[in-house]
């Protein structure tokens, strides 16, 4: 059945990976990367930062606009679309508003001492001006406990995407 499955978390959590891992699993599937929109900007990119400046916002936004119409149009095609992002606070339910597919959300929540050792042990980096702290205390404070909400600490990326899979049927 094709439909849309939002992969958030903070950064370093593990979303590229179980994203990839879990499309790699269904049968016609799609891996959606919200922040292949955001590096489309060439000139005039506000990042986003503590401080949530109104032009980052808007950018944000329209990133998270653009990955929702692409999955949609991929779902409206058969494929379920696996959208991998950072998506907290109150923007998890703009991001819910704007896909009109069904929608499975799955929240991956590590404990920050978990995602701190993967920030440390990854190539990449996926904290500026943001601390690990930072952003976990958005996700368990101000972010609604919309779909499957997964501590994955302490399970492997399988593990991770059989919970999903049992999870969202």
């Amino acid at each position: 059945m094709s439909r849309v499955i939002l992969i958030t978390g903070i950064s370093a959590s593990g979303k590229s990976t179980v994203a990839q891992a879990l499309a790699e699993r269904l049968p016609r599937s799609a891996h959606v990367r919200g922040d292949a929109f955001r590096r489309m900007v060439v000139n005039g990119r506000a990042e986003m930062t503590p401080e949530l400046a109104e032009e980052a916002l808007g950018q944000l936004r329209l990133r998270y606009a653009i990955a929702a119409e692409v999955a949609d149009r991929y779902a409206e095609a058969g494929f379920t679309a696996v959208v991998q992002d950072v998506v907290l606070g109150k923007e998890l339910e703009y991001f819910v508003s704007l896909v009109r597919s069904r929608l499975d959300v799955v929240v991956l929540a590590p404990s920050a001492e978990a995602v701190e050792i993967r920030e440390r042990d990854r190539p990449k980096t996926g904290y500026g001006e943001w601390t690990v702290a930072q952003l976990d205390h958005s996700l368990r404070t101000e972010t609604p406990r919309i779909g499957h909400w997964v501590d994955s600490s302490s399970l492997t990326v399988e593990e991770t995407v059989d919970l999903i899979l049992a999870r969202i049927g």
